[in-house]
């Protein structure tokens, strides 16, 4: 254990025994003195320095990996794992400045930051809105929208997937029924039909991701996921665009400046 001293076990503490070494390694973690993609100490090392059984050790393990500080590599390991770059979500990022030079809001906001922004899995279909849909944007189940789903990428680690549902009646036959939106997105679209965006009302929650979204979003255990459903309102009050969105909460940091008056 000369590569990475680790206190010892405190006998007079209460806390398990696992939990004291997952918090001596944690400790290291957040130190910086074990790095992202370092390899954390065997089993049979921890069971050396530790005096305890296997499965003590593999319990402390398990609690790493379950608070998403840690992966197994089968064979290799475990090690430390690597997030992905975190974007920060600002309050200003559907700024009409953005589609005016030709960008959507994703790209704009991640090349801003230094990142290699990229989209895929694109698909396009036309559907019954769902009720949840249908009130958001104040038309009912048997009306239509497109509906556009896509996974954005940073740096080429997914970080969000997306669906936006745009009433059909607007959207059929454009280019927001492409696969290619075009410069400045669907935003840019809609406000070239007319519909001059006004505001933007967003809903967050935390809640833990299901297993599509874990394999989607390349998910570690332990990761929650921030669910957020954005409505987008042109001039006049309609609404015109419903986002359903799910992002790695690893991958971001939310920030908004709210006025005080």
């Amino acid at each position: 254990m000369a590569e990475l001293p680790l206190p010892d076990l405190d006998p007079t503490s209460d806390r398990a025994v696992f939990r004291q070494i997952a918090d001596h390694i944690r400790h290291a973690i957040e130190q910086g003195i074990l790095a992202e993609g370092d390899k954390v100490p065997s089993e049979a090392q921890l069971m050396q320095h530790y005096g305890v059984a296997r499965m003590t050790v593999r319990n402390a393990l398990q609690v790493l990996q379950g608070e998403g500080l840690t992966v197994a590599e089968h064979g290799r390991g475990v090690f430390v794992r690597s997030h992905p770059p975190v974007r920060r979500l600002a309050s200003d990022r559907f700024a009409r400045r953005h589609r005016e030079q030709g960008k959507a809001a994703f790209i704009a906001e991640t090349e801003g930051a230094g990142g290699k922004p990229a989209v895929d899995s694109i698909t396009i279909t036309e559907e019954r809105a769902s009720a949840d849909v249908a009130e958001r944007l104040g038309i009912t189940s048997e009306d239509h929208v497109i509906a556009r789903s896509r996974r954005y990428m940073i740096d080429g680690q997914p970080v969000e997937t997306a669906v936006s549902y745009i009433p059909a009646e607007i959207a059929r036959d454009t280019r927001i029924a492409q696969p290619d939106s075009g410069p400045g997105g669907i935003y840019a679209r809609l406000e070239e039909l007319g519909y001059r965006l006004d505001h933007f009302v967003e809903e967050i929650r935390s809640r833990i991701p299901l297993r599509d979204e874990v394999r989607a979003l390349k998910l570690a255990p332990g990761v929650p996921v921030f669910h957020l459903v954005r409505t987008a309102y042109a001039t006049g009050g309609r609404a015109v665009e419903v986002c359903d969105t799910v992002m790695s909460s690893d991958a971001y940091v939310l920030s908004y400046e709210l006025p005080a008056r």
